[in-house]
């Protein structure tokens, strides 16, 4: 059997290597960097390679360091362009720790460094968008000029006073990662990428461009409806036209068809009553009768002389016979 000073030795040693091999080995992941201080100063490189490492256990620390892709939101900030328009620009932007030692050094946490990128990146924001026209900073292509609603040409509201598109916004960002990439390399930082997420007018110069944009659209409305009028006019015009023209022709082909009618009437009853003597004679009756229809009535009062044709019948017929035509 083992003696009581042996078990005793054995547990101390089991003991310490539990509390020791602990704070001897640590693990670095694949998503991680890891720096090694000693007495809270770091001590060599940074350890990036992943897998089991070994440290001086009680007076060496552990400090772990994101090595992936960190993202950066800015807070919107209001900023005048060149042109003097005043906007809103809410940007992002994508950064990682390139060198853990500086990174360290410098800002030792994550709350630090997104208050350094927010003092970097909006300083540079604004440099660069009171730089360029708005025009340069909203459009993402160079070498083009706005094109302006056709309807709206030749009215106040004609863009030849508008500039060129010579820049664009993607080499305005290009810009500010150019001129903030330096800045932030001292920090153990690499600036991988910065974009413009909004872009807005503020509150007065929206209202203004929101007047501008009805007022166009007013002017187009209109437009449309001074020429709707005069459309409508012509319309109108010419069915005016047309129609006198239709009635007209409607009117002389009527005249024309009732006189050759009445002329047939007239050459009808002329063969027909002057075919002998007593025809040409009940003619002359039939005639007088309808003459005396539409002239006498029951109040009418007529002086006829006594050798009037129209009396020639109301003295009888024996007067018709005696006087034959």
């Amino acid at each position: 059997m083992k003696s009581p000073e042996k078990l005793i030795i054995a547990g101390l040693l089991a003991l310490a290597a539990v509390i020791v091999v602990p704070s001897t080995l640590y693990t670095v992941h694949e998503t991680e960097q890891v720096i090694i201080t000693q007495f809270g100063k770091p001590i060599g490189e940074a350890v990036t390679n992943a897998g089991l490492h070994i440290k001086i256990p009680f007076v060496q620390d552990v400090n772990r360091i994101d090595k992936r892709i960190l993202p950066w939101d800015g807070l919107p900030s209001e900023i005048s362009t060149k042109d003097k328009t005043f906007i809103i620009v809410d940007a992002f932007g994508r950064w990682r720790i390139r060198d853990g030692k500086r990174f360290f050094l410098r800002l030792s946490d994550l709350r630090r460094a997104d208050s350094r990128l927010n003092n970097i990146l909006g300083s540079e924001i604004r440099n660069a968008i009171a730089k360029h026209q708005l025009i340069e900073v909203v459009r993402t292509t160079s070498g083009r000029k706005p094109v302006q609603d056709e309807t709206l040409s030749g009215t106040e509201t004609n863009l030849a006073n508008w500039v060129d598109i010579t820049i664009g916004r993607s080499k305005v960002e290009a810009e500010i990662i150019k001129n903030a990439a330096p800045k932030l390399v001292e920090f153990g930082i690499e600036l991988l990428d910065l974009r413009f997420k909004r872009i807005n007018y503020n509150e007065r110069v929206r209202k203004e461009i929101y007047d501008r944009m009805i007022s166009e659209r007013q002017q187009i409305a209109s437009r449309f409806r001074s020429e709707g009028d005069e459309e409508a006019a012509k319309i109108n015009g010419n069915r005016d036209k047309d129609l006198q023209e239709i009635e007209s022709t409607a009117y002389r082909t009527i005249q024309e068809i009732e006189g050759e009618a009445d002329a047939k009437a007239t050459e009808i009853y002329a063969n027909a009553y002057n075919q002998s003597p007593e025809a040409a004679q009940f003619y002359e009756f039939v005639q007088t009768m309808d003459t005396y229809k539409s002239v006498l009535t029951e109040d009418s009062t007529m002086i006829l002389t006594t050798d009037s044709e129209l009396f020639r019948f109301l003295k009888g017929t024996d007067s018709v016979s005696a006087n034959p035509k």
